[in-house]
């Protein structure tokens, strides 16, 4: 497939362009700097790989859940692009491309992912695979910084905690710790790990997007302001 994927759900700013069998990546850890750093790496990549939006087969979006304001940048660069270029937005986990990455790079059997959510909070995502299929064992949540009720000292060999969450809070780490064998330093989505978790039958049209807040006191209108 001929695709473009986008992330800017943390503080990662990450772009992969896929030609078949070819990957061209693009991916900046800067905070606050999403704005000015996305269009010119999405330019960069495309001309790198020799293509154009017109020819692409779809855009995949990293869709959260993660940085509100970060979501946004992505959500609506991707929109902007795909209204353009006449293609339909693939949304993806963002958490579910950091356990893709940990599970391309070593032999765990199971990714706790959590990301920073702010007010000593996390995402929680638990994934396995099954074959070569990544599977969400439940969907992703808000966690607060103890124990994770879902987890068991069965499987604690295989299961590796990813993502910034965990050093954000490390009271989370602590509470837990006996549930994991490694914490390898994969802390942000990459665009590239996107890619392989995109299917066509999860095309939207760019109108349809939704993005993956999960908090939603974050996303909505205050309704003294919706009333006036």
């Amino acid at each position: 497939m001929k695709l473009l994927a986008l992330d800017t759900s943390s503080v990662a700013c990450s772009v992969a362009v896929q030609l078949d069998e070819t990957i061209v990546e693009r991916h900046e850890e800067q905070p606050r700097e999403h704005t000015r750093l996305l269009m010119p790496m999405i330019e960069s990549a495309i001309k790198e790989a020799g293509v154009k939006l017109p020819d692409l087969d779809a855009i995949v979006l990293g869709n959260g859940p993660g940085s509100f304001i970060g979501m946004r940048i992505a959500a609506s660069v991707a929109q902007g692009l795909a209204f353009g270029a006449g293609l339909e937005i693939i949304p993806v986990s963002s958490m579910a491309a950091v356990a893709a990455q940990v599970f391309a790079q070593g032999d765990a059997t199971e990714v706790v992912v959590a990301q920073d959510a702010h007010m000593n909070e996390v995402y929680l995502g638990i994934y396995r695979l099954n074959n070569t299929e990544l599977v969400e064992m439940t969907p992703e949540r808000l966690q607060g910084a103890g124990v994770i009720g879902d987890l068991t000292d069965e499987g604690a060999a295989g299961r590796v905690a990813a993502g910034f969450g965990w050093q954000r809070y490390p009271d989370l780490y602590i509470a837990n710790e006996h549930l994991f064998a490694a914490t390898p330093d994969i802390l942000h989505p990459r665009a590239r790990f996107l890619l392989g978790l995109a299917t066509k039958s999860n095309a939207i049209r760019p109108q349809d997007l939704t993005p993956a807040y999960l908090r939603k006191k974050v996303a909505e209108i205050p309704a003294q302001i919706t009333n006036n």
